[in-house]
């Protein structure tokens, strides 16, 4: 891990048993650890940029971005990215998405064979596996569930 992540902290913060709201404050190792674990279960999007090389993010944390100058930085540097994401919501009580819920309910809906084609295209410019991995997170991002 980078830096970044574990910079040293005050003595006053160590002794204090809540969280700071310090951007200098370490993340307690065993939240960190767990942050990691979540984040390496999500998915990830790359899409190559002219001035970046590639920029990175999550299907299930899509507002979260790294970028690098070869696949492999952007992977690692989306990891770390998303890995401080989940660690601050974990730290302040909010749920971090997942993406090993097991599925077991189905819903169909119908589309013309244009919107399929349009949604099979987007799904597959922006790195799904599928029709139904795009059509899953758009949805639930848009309603806010995710």
């Amino acid at each position: 891990m980078t830096e970044w992540l574990r910079m040293p902290t005050s003595r006053r913060s160590r002794k204090s048993s809540k969280a700071s709201s310090s951007p200098n404050k370490r993340f307690d190792p065993a939240v960190l650890k767990r942050a990691g674990n979540i984040a390496a279960g999500y998915r990830l999007v790359l899409e190559p940029n002219d001035e970046l090389g590639y920029i990175g993010s999550s299907v299930e944390i899509p507002t979260v971005f790294a970028d690098g100058k070869t696949p492999d930085e952007c992977v690692r540097a989306t990891g770390e990215a998303l890995t401080v994401a989940v660690a601050t919501m974990l730290e302040s009580g909010q749920r971090p998405p997942t993406s090993r819920a097991k599925r077991s309910t189905q819903v169909n809906i119908r589309l013309s064979p244009d919107e399929k084609f349009h949604l099979q295209d987007a799904a597959a410019r922006l790195g799904f596996r599928g029709l139904s991995d795009f059509i899953r997170a758009v949805a639930l991002d848009r309603s806010n569930v995710a």
